[in-house]
């Protein structure tokens, strides 16, 4: 692997628990308008993550991975919707700009699985996150800002999760 960069960030989860926990710490930060893309392969972890950011962006709902359906929608207490849509069945951008992603954005953060699959339909600034399947119970997941204000969300996140940058 190479060496990571400042707007790079790598985290080895060691369960489904610690991959739910970060993504609570993560999804804490998450703002009306943010794009988090995710990729990886099958069992990488991305669903177990999107709970934790769902949960802790202050969604009670139950989330489930949305192929089926392409959008999943959660709620939180003051009305602002978290949108998880899973591009595995998507062939390509246009099916994506079809979904109306900034629809979508004006309601709260946007959550992509399978991101890479509709790339050209992507705002030019988004946090990426990469997980791979290392063991049975580990996974490494490479977080990745694209642009200021994702530079700033990992820095952030960076501290909630080391206390130190």
């Amino acid at each position: 692997m190479p060496i990571l960069d400042a707007n790079t960030f790598e985290f080895i989860s060691r369960s489904p628990e610690q991959t739910r926990r970060v993504g609570m710490r993560l999804g804490s930060l998450l703002q009306q308008g943010d794009v988090v893309c995710l990729d990886g392969d099958l069992g990488s972890g991305k669903t177990t993550l999107v709970q934790g950011l769902a949960a802790g962006w202050g969604s009670t709902d139950l989330v489930s991975s949305p192929t089926f359906v392409l959008v999943n929608l959660y709620r939180r207490t003051d009305d602002q919707l978290f949108a998880h849509l899973d591009a595995y069945r998507l062939n390509g951008p246009a099916e994506a700009e079809m979904l109306d992603l900034d629809e979508l954005m004006a309601f709260g953060p946007l959550v992509i699985e399978w991101a890479p699959r509709i790339g050209s339909s992507l705002p030019a600034e988004t946090l990426n996150v990469l997980l791979k399947w290392l063991e049975e119970e580990q996974r490494q997941l490479v977080f990745e800002a694209d642009g200021e204000h994702y530079q700033d969300m990992l820095s952030e996140f960076q501290q909630q999760v080391f206390g130190v940058v």
